[in-house]
């Protein structure tokens, strides 16, 4: 049997990269996009002598032709696509676009933040669709954040991490059924290399020491793939830091992220179904649904 196989966008650093290692390091062969091969080969290396394999593929994700390439290349050599991790991103120009109110930004700050940050994710999950559908099986990631509920960085940004949300919720309907899930991800602060770099012991409060590992988020992602319970969560968004420390699943360190939740004043605005919404009303039939309560972000 092909190992099973996953794409992960923008990938050559940062939080793909983690959520790469990670997965190739759960034994799944996976397929990663950026815009230059020697950008993405530091992700290769950061997989080297894990179980699984680390594919670089080079891919503007601007361009839907390159998108469609990508996924037809992934299906053309292993026979299918069980996981897509939409976590492509570009910033606009000017201090990552975060650098002044909305009026006083460019008109232009939409094409990177909607035009990548959100309409390159729904390409790309279109595209997975077309093969999960008939394989009768996969999951779709959007990698959000809290920017969702509360204001963060700026108007676009929340715009598109709540679409982002929406998407999988709306997408989650059209798919029941199908065997294919989808699932919207809500990172904290994230210990990347930038962040790391800066010598810092926290970022506007937050403790770095109790941040997120990217490949603390792979984790995460790899135990929902495989989690009995994901056809019932299916659509919801989940809080990576509250879904890991319910699994087990803790950073490089041995440590347990912290959950921001309450600095951003509230969890989801599409939690899972819950078993009332269900109508399951007894233990036995919980179990038998394959699920379990205290889901994160309920």
């Amino acid at each position: 049997m092909t190992a099973r196989v996953a794409l992960v966008t923008g990938a050559s650093r940062g939080v793909g990269r983690g959520v790469a290692t990670a997965l190739a390091q759960a034994g799944w062969t996976v397929y990663v996009t950026g815009r230059s091969a020697e950008r993405l080969q530091g992700t290769v290396d950061a997989a080297a002598g894990a179980p699984g394999e680390v594919r670089p593929v080079e891919c503007d994700h601007a361009d839907d032709e390159q998108v469609h390439a990508v996924v037809a290349r992934i299906v053309s050599e292993t026979g299918r696509l069980d996981l897509l991790v939409n976590n492509v991103w570009t910033n606009p120009k000017g201090f990552m676009g975060f650098n002044g109110r909305f009026w006083e930004r460019p008109a232009g700050d939409w094409d990177a933040l909607i035009g990548i940050g959100l309409r390159a994710h729904y390409v790309a999950s279109c595209e997975a669709a077309r093969i999960m559908v008939p394989q009768g099986s996969g999951l779709i990631v959007n990698i959000s954040s809290f920017g969702s509920r509360s204001p963060f960085h700026t108007v676009l940004y929340g715009m598109s991490k709540t679409a982002l949300d929406k998407m999988a919720s709306d997408m989650a309907h059209e798919l029941t059924g199908t065997g294919v899930a989808t699932l919207s991800l809500w990172l904290g602060l994230i210990r990347t290399e930038l962040i790391l770099s800066l010598g810092m012991e926290d970022f506007n409060g937050f403790p770095l020491a109790r941040a997120e590992d990217p490949t603390f988020v792979g984790r995460v992602i790899a135990a929902l793939a495989d989690d009995p319970a994901l056809p019932r969560m299916s659509g919801s968004t989940v809080i990576t830091a509250e879904y890991g420390r319910e699994r087990g699943i803790t950073n490089d360190d041995g440590e347990v992220p912290l959950s921001h939740r309450g600095a951003f004043g509230g969890g989801p605005l599409f939690p899972p179904v819950t078993d009332e919404q269900l109508g399951i009303d007894t233990v036995d039939e919980v179990a038998a649904a394959g699920g379990h309560n205290g889901f994160a972000g309920t």
